[in-house]
């Protein structure tokens, strides 16, 4: 995975900038979005004939850990990578609107919805007579009712009534690479937000002064940073294995889903120990508002079990190497 050094950092220099100047909001904030718009970065990966930037997931990546590693909250995944992308693929026109993505269950409802009650539409795709039908719709449209998750981000329940939306029908295949990108998009912020603690950590240890020395010269200070860079590590290896996989394969390898649960899978239970170990290493400055460990800590823990709990992932892998034939299960782990 390589990313373009000068736009990595044009995207850095904006979110960093952004965050020295403002608070993190909830909410979308529009006067950010229509900057992330003049650059070229809110439609990233979309075709240029249709008005993206032609760019691909490795560059998608890098603009969300860079988001992530600022603090700051905007659905720019759900918007690009997946609202768009359906809609695109779906032959559906999309225009300037900031759009959000859902799944309906059969009475036309979605739970924790990210981003709805703030986005201008909601791209919905339900099953109905045997077939997948996505619709683009107005989120005033829509019955919302505003929830937040585990960090204040938009975590809404949509309910819509379906008779007479003007829609289009979805292969299967196309609702399963959703679900696989879906997914691997909180994989990818989960790392980051790993990747930051990793960070955060080291610096406390090296500056902190405890019985006249470094708390890095401490043992047990270092197992518990050790720790936490080591499963950071994992997780990464595997969401980038499974990243690297989708793009190779254009998100239709026979292994992806084994690789994509594996990674939500590392990056899951990576979370429980990295946020356990970086808030015995911060002590008590660690649980305070002002210091930032909790933005990514919570973060950490509120996106892991998005797009699919710890619990759905952990049963996909073992599914899997359960019902893999004689010498399958090295076939998934190796492509």
């Amino acid at each position: 995975m390589s990313v373009d050094y000068e736009l990595a950092d044009m995207m850095d220099a904006v979110f960093a900038n952004h965050r020295e100047k403002h608070p993190t909001s909830p909410a979308v904030d529009r006067d950010l979005w229509q900057h992330l718009d003049e650059l070229g970065l809110v439609r990233l990966t979309g075709a240029e004939q249709l008005g993206g930037s032609g760019a691909g997931w490795y560059e998608a990546a890098e603009l969300l850990s860079a988001t992530v590693r600022h603090g700051i909250r905007i659905p720019l995944a759900e918007h690009d990578l997946l609202a768009c992308w359906l809609l695109d693929v779906t032959g559906l026109p999309s225009d300037g609107a900031v759009r959000t993505v859902c799944m309906l269950d059969k009475t036309g409802r979605a739970t924790a919805v990210p981003w709805a009650a703030t986005v201008d539409r909601v791209v919905l795709v339900w099953r109905a007579d045997g077939q997948h039908r996505v619709a683009d719709v107005a989120a005033g449209e829509l019955d919302i009712t505003p929830g937040t998750n585990l960090i204040g981000e938009p975590r809404d329940t949509v309910t819509a009534d379906l008779v007479g939306l003007q829609s289009a029908p979805a292969a299967l295949a196309l609702i399963d690479q959703l679900r696989l990108k879906s997914g691997l998009v909180r994989a990818i912020q989960v790392c980051a937000a790993l990747d930051r603690i990793v960070q955060l950590c080291i610096e406390h240890v090296g500056s902190r002064i405890q019985f006249g020395r470094p708390l890095s010269k401490f043992q047990a200070v270092q197992h518990l940073v050790s720790d936490i860079a080591a499963e950071a590590a994992l997780a990464r290896a595997a969401t980038e294995a499974a990243l690297s996989a989708g793009v190779a394969h254009q998100w239709s390898a026979d292994h992806l889903k084994f690789l994509v649960a594996v990674a939500r899978s590392c990056a899951g239970h990576a979370a429980s120990i990295v946020v356990r170990n970086a808030h015995q290493v911060h002590g008590a400055i660690g649980t305070t508002r002002e210091h930032r460990l909790h933005e990514f800590s919570r973060a950490a823990l509120a996106w892991r079990s998005e797009f699919g709990s710890m619990r759905y992932w952990d049963d996909q892998v073992t599914d899997a190497a359960l019902y893999a034939s004689a010498g399958g299960l090295w076939g998934l782990i190796s492509g």
